[in-house]
């Protein structure tokens, strides 16, 4: 009699066990999955998660991560602080990274990002100077003198610089690359495709959730 009462408990044990081992497998690994950093980067606020995602305006990863980034930053918790900052190897991706940081100078990075991803995967215009992203930018109803003025800034070149020290110090191989927190870097090779990537970060940023300060 007890045999039989004691059954279901003991299938029950071994369902809850081949779950957990399942959901185990599943969970992503460091140095597999994602990169865990030597030295963490200061984030920007403390009290958020930060996930940062480094990317090039002419890189056609980052153009086909764009939506998914776009569908990911809807559902992203309260918690979380999102950002984007452009990846710089050579003169050419600075001057892309000058032309990001005068869009969010400006206010008209809402109006001008997904222009600038198309003019440069879609029209292939490679947007080197100064004065093809001046006339981007006049398409879009930004003033010429505010644009010239804005590109040439002492903040807009500050920027591209701290940018430019920070890509560094996470040590990116390659984009699009996100850093979740300032300690792990993940990329679609190491996470197992582009949708994967966003996975490895939800569960990255609930791994930092319990380190916010109060």
């Amino acid at each position: 009699m007890n045999r039989f009462i004691k059954m279901p408990v003991i299938l029950t044990a071994l369902v809850l066990m081949m779950t957990s081992a399942f959901a185990n497998a599943q969970e992503p690994v460091a140095g597999k999955n994602y990169v865990v950093l030597d030295q963490p980067v200061r984030t920007r606020d403390s009290s958020k998660v930060e996930v940062v995602e480094v990317f090039w305006y002419g890189c056609g990863h980052c153009y086909n991560f764009e939506p998914l980034i776009k569908q990911w930053k809807k559902r992203k918790p309260d918690y979380v602080d999102f950002q984007q900052s452009p990846a710089m190897w050579n003169a050419t991706m600075k001057t892309h990274a000058a032309m990001f940081f005068t869009a969010e100078v400006l206010g008209v990075m809402d109006k001008l990002h997904d222009p600038i991803f198309t003019s440069m995967n879609v029209e292939r215009k490679r947007l080197a100077s100064a004065d093809e992203i001046e006339d981007l930018f006049a398409d879009y109803g930004v003033d010429r003198k505010e644009f010239q003025k804005t590109f040439k800034s002492f903040s807009v070149n500050s920027m591209v610089k701290q940018a430019d020290a920070r890509a560094r110090s996470y040590k990116i191989s390659g984009t699009p690359e996100i850093v979740v927190n300032g300690k792990y870097r993940i990329s679609a090779r190491l996470a197992g495709g582009q949708a994967q990537m966003l996975k490895v970060v939800d569960y990255l940023v609930e791994k930092e959730r319990a380190t916010l300060s109060k």
